[in-house]
């Protein structure tokens, strides 16, 4: 099949690329920066570029036209953004991108159109495991999760308008390179300075490995029903069993005690603007804090009998992870 993909420069698109690449279909991605490091990467990998942006539809047309299916990966993940400005933008690329994105491919006719959502599209879902018949209980508590959320909401409605897109709804997705708070952490962890306090504890959250999440995408590429969603999580953990199964590692410094929740928001709210001004990593924010301490727990045991999916044992995952983080930092 010939696919037109956004957000393929990312960490999980560079690997949902591998993914495609590897069953032998042309890919074209969608990219801003055509002459960056990321786009060589891709072409590498055997992808077409097309200059262009999600929030330019008619951008896209010409690279889109001819398709044989249209995956949506384009979007902004982060938490603590800070600021109006911040947060209409990416308002305007988690929103407004995707149904530019899913429009466009809907009026060209494109047979198969799949959005990559999240589970955050659904909310927390309290001390029990959910499907993808579950329905939020609680308003968005950032603007990641709102933004991810009305996103969601935009392919129901085009799909209830006979746009033919699959949902995919990956759970925390983790592994080597990862940018976000977790990955940040397990790098830190590798290299011998992981804090000592941790927040979240017993709180679950759904997760799967990069590379098994850009498998079940492709999967839902080629054989996903229309009008359905498909969570992709290989099970969940808490934050204290990830902690657990990294300590099993080389590394260092192991986690003294994890912060009630009042403590880690509090602490955040000192550091967060002291992050910005110094540039720092995004590693702690009052967002970040608030959602660790909510259980995210779906099942993908849809994707695993429709699809038949078959992710990797999560603590096997985690320890490819940690080797893999280790190799490339030895390797400078």
């Amino acid at each position: 099949m010939r696919v037109f993909l956004t957000g393929g420069t990312g960490f999980i698109g560079r690997a949902l690329v591998s993914a495609l690449r590897g069953r032998g279909w042309p890919v074209t991605v969608l990219v801003r920066d055509f002459d960056g490091k990321a786009a060589a990467g891709l072409r590498s990998a055997g992808a077409t570029l097309a200059r262009g942006d999600i929030l330019d539809a008619a951008s896209m047309r010409n690279a889109m036209a001819g398709a044989d299916v249209v995956i949506h990966n384009a979007g902004w993940y982060e938490l603590g953004v800070g600021g109006d400005g911040a947060e209409r933008r990416m308002r305007a690329i988690n929103v407004d991108g995707t149904r530019n994105t899913l429009s466009l491919a809907h009026e060209l006719g494109v047979p198969r159109i799949v959005h990559i959502s999240s589970i955050v599209a659904l909310g927390p879902t309290g001390d029990a495991c959910r499907d993808e018949s579950f329905s939020r209980t609680a308003p968005p508590p950032n603007a990641y999760e709102q933004t991810k959320a009305e996103a969601h909401e935009v392919a129901l409605a085009l799909a209830g308008k006979g746009a033919p897109i699959a949902i995919a709804m990956p759970g925390s997705v983790f592994g080597p390179g990862d940018h976000a708070n977790l990955g940040i952490l397990q790098r830190m962890y590798v290299g011998g300075f992981a804090p000592p306090l941790t927040i979240g504890g017993k709180y679950r959250r759904a997760q799967v490995h990069v590379d098994d999440c850009a498998e079940g995408m492709a999967l839902i590429a080629e054989k996903g029903r229309p009008g359905e969603a498909y969570l992709l999580t290989a099970g969940a953990l808490s934050y204290d069993e990830i902690y657990a199964i990294w300590a099993t590692t080389p590394g260092g410094m192991r986690p003294l005690a994890a912060m009630p929740r009042w403590m880690a928001v509090a602490a955040a709210a000192i550091a967060e603007p002291v992050r910005r001004a110094l540039r720092l990593p995004n590693l702690l924010s009052t967002e970040a804090a608030r959602a660790a301490f909510c259980h995210y727990d779906y099942t993908g045991a849809k994707a695993r009998r429709e699809l038949a999916w078959a992710p990797g044992d999560l603590r096997a995952r985690w320890l490819e992870t940690m080797a893999e983080e280790r190799r490339r930092a030895a390797a400078g």
